[in-house]
């Protein structure tokens, strides 16, 4: 493997930071770490890219990014805040005049041919997105030229995928891990993992639980992703973290041993 990076395009939750309508000390920060679009993440690697979930944020995050060429996007699971901008995808096939390849579990794919539904049909309207759907199992796959590993975690009762690439970890919507998972991550060099806030919380970790992963996985450095307002502002919380472990922003860029 060569040159291995992570750009984080998002790093907020399902509602973003500033939340709408809310008038707490995160949501009105104007330091612009405490900016955040909704997850999502730019793997590159020898001069290809794989985006890692493609949110209501995409367009934004893409231009902002500068973002010319994808190879293929890893999907980690359904929900809206990680599949809502799956049209602007057509903006790649128009680009490089072919479809985008989509891998992603079973039950994702399901719901990405209800939501998008016109991309899939037998009499297409001119310029919807072209979609190429790959299932993913339990083992190794290539994603436009890249080996990936699916590393499964639990979103409360719903399977999730997180994605192993070379040195690199990245981890979502995460509240469970198997032992053998996490056992299976020791070793790796950089972790990204969620922590949603300060408080325990139903589907995701919590700040405390996220680092009692890093300290049981023990990679060389890890990022927490995923945010809520909740959480606090980042130069709050930047402070409380031990070293080794930093909350990721976005437009952040992380170089990996690959």
């Amino acid at each position: 493997m060569g040159d291995l990076s992570i750009e984080f395009l998002g790093t907020g939750t399902s509602q973003g930071v500033p939340m709408i309508g809310c008038p707490c000390a995160v949501c009105r920060s104007s330091d612009p770490r405490d900016k955040r679009l909704r997850t999502s993440a730019l793997v590159r690697m020898d001069g290809r890219s794989l985006l890692i979930d493609a949110g209501p944020d995409l367009r934004q995050q893409a231009l902002h990014s500068g973002i010319q060429e994808l190879d293929a996007v890893l999907l980690t699971h359904e929900h809206m805040d990680h599949i809502a901008g799956i049209d602007d995808l057509r903006a790649f096939n128009f680009r490089q005049q072919r479809p985008m390849d989509i891998h992603a579990n079973a039950a994702t794919l399901a719901a990405v041919s209800r939501m998008f539904h016109y991309a899939f049909a037998e009499e297409r309207y001119p310029g919807v997105p072209e979609l190429r759907l790959h299932s993913i199992g339990k083992d190794g796959f290539n994603a436009g030229g890249i080996q990936v590993r699916p590393i499964e975690v639990m979103h409360h009762f719903l399977p999730v995928l997180g994605f192993r690439i070379g040195g690199l970890a990245y981890i979502t919507d995460a509240k469970t891990l198997a032992p053998q998972v996490v056992n299976d991550l020791k070793g790796v060099d950089t972790l990204v993992l969620n922590a949603l806030r300060m408080k325990e919380h139903i589907s995701h970790l919590n700040l405390a639980e996220a680092l009692e992963l890093v300290r049981a996985i023990g990679p060389r450095r890890a990022f927490f992703t995923h945010i809520s307002h909740m959480l606090g502002t980042d130069a709050e919380v930047s402070a409380q973290l031990p070293a080794g472990v930093e909350l990721a922003y976005d437009g952040l860029v992380v170089e990996v041993p690959a």
